[in-house]
């Protein structure tokens, strides 16, 4: 996605690690009318799946899926990195390891809120080492719900990540990827 590309360029800064940060516009600050258009593209991308809840993880994933959702018109369900006294009942639990905070959390999600007859679309800010992706994988098939497929907005292309979504046979759409960056320069996957 040309949009995203430029905005990248434009306000992103690479930090040692292959850390890229984008929160001027993606996951600290928000820029509601440009996440607008990743929400249509995301919608366009997936027209042709009958999706009916969006699955996401805390926390910088959820404003996105957010404005994805009212093109889908549909409810936005995200796992939580930390129990917490009002979660009750049966939950679905996995392990993600966080690429970017080097910790692994035990995430959950309440049962009642996936189900067998949900077709979900995954939604999330990053795709690098593919772990929390993977979590939110294992927590749908856990569920018995479909997994229609994962809409990334950044794929760091030169991680293992989209490869190990994709040879697990998902419908994963990044809507730009990162061949490689260094401290000056970010080169996309044309």
């Amino acid at each position: 996605m040309r949009l995203l590309e430029e905005r990248i360029l434009k306000d992103g800064v690479v930090k040692p690690g292959n850390i890229l940060k984008v929160d001027s516009f993606l996951n600290h600050q928000m820029d509601i009318p440009f996440i607008n258009e990743l929400g249509k593209e995301f919608k366009r991308l997936f027209a042709d799946k009958p999706i009916n809840k969006i699955l996401t993880i805390e926390a910088s994933g959820i404003g996105i899926a957010c404005i994805a959702a009212q093109y889908f018109n549909c409810p936005v369900v995200f796992a939580k990195k930390a129990q917490s006294v009002n979660l009750d009942g049966d939950m679905y639990t996995t392990k993600v390891e966080s690429f970017t905070h080097k910790k692994v959390y035990d995430v959950i999600l309440a049962k009642r809120y996936l189900t067998p007859e949900d077709h979900v679309l995954i939604i999330d800010d990053f795709l690098a080492n593919g772990c929390a992706l993977l979590g939110l994988i294992d927590i749908v098939k856990k569920s018995g719900a479909t997994i229609e497929g994962a809409g990334i907005v950044i794929e760091k292309g030169f991680q293992e990540g989209g490869q190990r979504i994709r040879d697990l046979g998902i419908h994963l759409e990044s809507l730009a990827i990162i061949d490689s960056m260094t401290d000056n320069s970010v080169i996309f996957r044309s």
